[in-house]
């Protein structure tokens, strides 16, 4: 038996890789915090964005805090879309670190639909000849 090795045949090994790099010096890096990204224009412009998607939405109502209450902090995620540069996006997310189990996670609610259950629920709608109507909430 002959093997590739013995004939000295090799196959360059090229890793597959998940991360990318921007190599564009025009385009501002992560920020490691909240305080760096409001010293760029560009980033400072994305929480901004995000900033007044959340008041035009009513995500939240301002409460007087009550003194029994563990408050959830909340914290800036940064990135750029897709791992490629598209476009400078900032998402103000509550801090799971200053939860308490029992007290403030004991219930989750994910707005997230996987698409296997889309599809089992296109399928049964399709074999019992439902209509289907979409609705966003």
């Amino acid at each position: 038996m002959t093997t590739r090795s013995m004939h000295d045949i090799s196959k360059p090994k090229n890793p597959f890789s998940l991360s990318v790099s921007i190599d564009d010096p025009s385009i501002s890096p992560l920020p490691r915090n909240p305080k760096q990204s409001l010293s760029d224009p560009y980033w400072k412009s994305a929480i901004q964005f995000e900033f007044n998607a959340l008041i035009r939405n009513n995500t939240w109502e301002l409460v007087p805090r009550p003194c029994d209450v563990n408050v959830i902090r909340s914290m800036w995620i940064f990135r750029h879309t897709n791992g490629l540069f598209e476009r400078y996006k900032a998402r103000l997310v509550g801090d799971g670190r200053s939860q308490i189990a029992g007290v403030n996670c004991d219930e989750t609610f994910s707005p997230v639909v996987k698409p296997a259950t889309i599809r089992t629920v296109l399928s049964i709608a399709l074999s019992r000849s439902w209509p289907i109507h979409q609705l966003d909430v």
